[in-house]
């Protein structure tokens, strides 16, 4: 098992990608905290996760407050008594029919970059005790360049993931901790997505995909498995692109 006897925390674990990246991980002998604003959905992954033999534990969090990052890392060390994998995932749609409206900039950043690097800085001060990690941050084709269906302020917060990635990879690089981001395409819309999740929209843009489909959140899953497992372990500051070929065209 690529995971085993590592403990893992993953965000927006309650649905979705995250719920994905959750199932997977746990198959592959992880010991998990899975968190989410969600909790009846996040209680119910994990609860199926040990109805299948696996270890996971669920814990309410919002990402963007500190407090909650502090729990969610103590649930983890009180559980499992390490934390060896953390990956950055929830985040919320930029598929607005406004898009130069700015109390949705100010969530999306709140949500997908500050929460992500919160997720990092109590990460990286855990695993510099410990003496390294591998944290992966869920970021987008998104964070790489421009579209015309979503809020800039979803492409400035993934863009920011993407180069906060790298940022961290190079300053705690020396303590033995990987960082690195996963770049999902075209999947299946988010709950909280609404021009993104277009048929006409999502029709035109996946016209262009190479692979002429959209992509599947195991697909994204089995990316972050690989960036987080130590067959990964010469891999930091990276980008993995998991879009069916869109922004090769």
């Amino acid at each position: 098992m690529r995971l085993k006897n590592k403990a893992a925390l993953v965000t927006g674990a309650a649905s979705g990608m995250g719920a994905s990246i959750a199932r997977v991980f746990a198959s592959e002998g992880a010991s998990l905290v899975l968190t989410d604003v969600l909790a009846s959905e996040g209680e119910a992954v994990a609860t199926s996760i040990r109805t299948e033999g696996g270890e996971a534990l669920f814990v309410h969090q919002d990402v963007t407050r500190e407090a909650d990052w502090q729990r969610a890392i103590a649930a983890v060390l009180e559980r499992y008594g390490r934390l060896d994998i953390v990956v950055n995932n929830a985040g919320i749609s930029g598929g607005l029919p406004d898009r130069l409206d700015v109390a949705a900039f100010d969530r999306l950043m709140a949500v997908n970059a500050r929460g992500t690097f919160l997720g990092m800085k109590y990460a990286i001060e855990c695993m510099q005790d410990a003496g390294g990690g591998s944290i992966v941050n869920v970021s987008s084709i998104s964070g790489i360049v421009g579209q015309d269906f979503v809020h800039m302020g979803y492409n400035g917060a993934k863009g920011a993931i993407r180069t906060m990635t790298k940022s961290a990879a190079v300053q705690f690089g020396p303590a033995g901790i990987r960082v690195n981001s996963v770049h999902p395409g075209i999947m299946p819309p988010m709950r909280t997505s609404q021009t993104s999740a277009d048929p006409a929209i999502r029709a035109r843009v996946l016209a262009g995909v190479p692979l002429r489909r959209a992509g599947r959140v195991e697909e994204v899953a089995c990316a972050v498995l690989f960036l987080a497992s130590d067959e990964a372990s010469y891999i930091t500051g990276a980008e993995l692109v998991v879009d069916g070929g869109l922004i090769a065209v």
